[in-house]
């Protein structure tokens, strides 16, 4: 599975090869996002319940909200709760930069302003350790 997605990541653009943190779990992305983060700052990961599926993770205080990104015959989509899924797009990056130019009103997705780069949190850990990548965790988040 996991060379699988890494392949659908080489497909992607700039912008989500440099949010993608791999199989990192929801407590490490939270921890992620309040130390480097502020308010709207996002990071995509592996979902870690659906094979296959992504988490879109936002920093919205108090609290890092997180949503399923599912592959669907049309494209990538957003899944909501209740097993919806929404407008479908061809690639990751044309999901993620649809709903951080237009916040959908039909669906509320925390503002996206500020992606958080694994390029530029290297430099501001201060070279410090800090592991991030391919991580797992056991906790037994929804995503």
């Amino acid at each position: 599975m996991g060379a699988c997605l890494r392949g659908s990541m080489e497909r992607e653009g700039a912008l989500v090869q440099s949010i993608y943190y791999g199989r990192i779990g929801s407590e490490a992305t939270e921890s992620l996002l309040e130390r480097f983060g502020h308010e709207g700052s996002f990071l995509l990961r592996d979902s870690q319940t659906v094979p296959g599926a992504y988490c879109l993770c936002v920093r919205k205080a108090p609290f890092v909200h997180t949503y399923r990104l599912v592959r669907s015959p049309d494209g990538w989509c957003l899944q909501q709760d209740s097993g919806v899924r929404l407008q479908s797009f061809r690639t990751l990056e044309t999901l993620i930069e649809s709903y951080r130019r237009n916040p959908a009103s039909d669906v509320s997705v925390a503002p996206l302003t500020d992606p958080l780069d694994k390029t530029q949190l290297q430099h501001m850990s201060s070279g410090q350790e800090f592991v991030y990548m391919e991580t797992c965790s056991s906790s037994s988040s929804v995503c």
